[in-house]
């Protein structure tokens, strides 16, 4: 074996064991024999992406398919990349669409389709993304991950009856597929089998917990900082409804929250209980409320950076998640809150 093989296949065999620093030493020597292989750019570009930096990522995947256009492995990891962290749809398409036109196995076509299918999702265009799914060769497959894909595909489709045989059989093919049980749970919870979902996002629960971390995940003090910055910068009208609130941050959503109902994907939780009449100050109205709720705030660390997928997306994920969940536990509040004051004024 040659040294720019014997350094690609060391490079990679780290990168697969999670190994981003290992492998992009590995990648850079290989560079330095070859600077002009697609490969070792392809080799780089993963290595960037499993620590965390899309754009240098994407910027070797782009360098790998400008030196073989035919290289469909760099253009759908460039397209993965595209479609997260980076949420760049519309060319995740267009690349997708160009990777097609060199796929030959039915499992190249299913890549290059269901990840087309993600890019559509993504910008919402769901009509297209079932037209593109009735173009996906049928099964079976060489590989039983396009099982779950495929299953996962239906059910963000909105067509849950066509996706449950298949993130069943994801389950029985693999027991230990985190995301299979997830998605499973999310099929049986919309069946209104509480117990069969609770069962299932407990066991997607414990597996998540085994994962380690990605590569690039910040420090439990890194990110409680970053958690700091990110409430410091809401919006006024949001951050006012939490900026007495308790913070504690956690890996994920306790076992005995998910058998009450808690997503144990969920990145933010809010525990607000308004204050007790018996409590109230005499004279107080409906905008002194912020101030006297009793708020705590939840801040589940794994799922922020699973949402995120990279260290650059963390704080937009991370305001994205309060601002959803703040809205939904005060804002909606607030007109009964101000009915109420009307109604005592008059």
């Amino acid at each position: 074996m040659d040294q720019l093989s014997a350094h690609l296949d060391r490079g990679w065999d780290l990168a697969q064991k999670g190994d981003a620093p290992g492998a992009t030493a590995c990648a850079k020597r290989a560079l330095e024999l070859e600077p002009q292989s697609p490969e070792v750019h392809n080799l780089l570009g993963y290595t960037a992406a499993l620590g965390g930096d899309s754009e240098e990522a994407l910027e070797h995947y782009r360098q790998a398919v400008a030196l073989d256009e035919t290289y469909l492995e760099a253009m759908l990891n460039a397209a993965e990349v595209l479609v997260h962290p980076l949420g760049e749809w519309d060319e995740a398409v267009g690349l997708c669409d160009d990777a097609l036109d060199y796929a030959e196995s039915k499992e190249e076509v299913a890549d290059c389709l269901l990840l087309r299918v993600d890019a559509l999702l993504g910008k919402g265009d769901v009509e297209e993304a079932k037209r593109c799914m009735a173009r996906l060769p049928e099964p079976p497959f060489e590989n039983s991950s396009y099982v779950f894909l495929i299953g996962r595909a239906f059910y963000e489709m909105g067509e849950s009856s066509k996706a449950q045989p298949y993130i069943e059989e994801a389950v029985r093919c693999d027991a230990n597929h985190a995301d299979a049980h997830y998605y499973l749970g999310l099929l049986r919870d919309d069946a209104g089998d509480v117990r069969g979902a609770i069962e299932s996002f407990l066991r997607a629960r414990a597996l998540d917990l085994a994962t380690p971390a990605p590569a690039w995940a910040p420090s439990p003090d890194a990110f409680a900082e970053t958690v700091r910055s990110v409430i410091n910068g809401l919006d006024a009208l949001l951050s006012r409804w939490i900026r007495e609130a308790d913070v504690f941050i956690v890996d994920l959503p306790g076992a005995e929250l998910v058998v009450d109902g808690v997503d144990p994907r969920a990145m933010v939780i809010v525990d607000a209980r308004p204050p007790e009449d018996d409590e109230e100050e005499v004279g107080a109205t409906a905008s002194d409320l912020p101030q006297r709720m009793q708020a705590r705030l939840f801040i589940y660390q794994r799922n922020v950076e699973r949402g995120a997928g990279s260290v650059a997306a963390l704080e937009t994920e991370l305001s994205e998640a309060l601002d959803r969940e703040i809205t939904a536990v005060f804002l909606e509040r607030e007109p009964v809150a101000a009915a109420a004051e009307k109604h005592s004024l008059n």
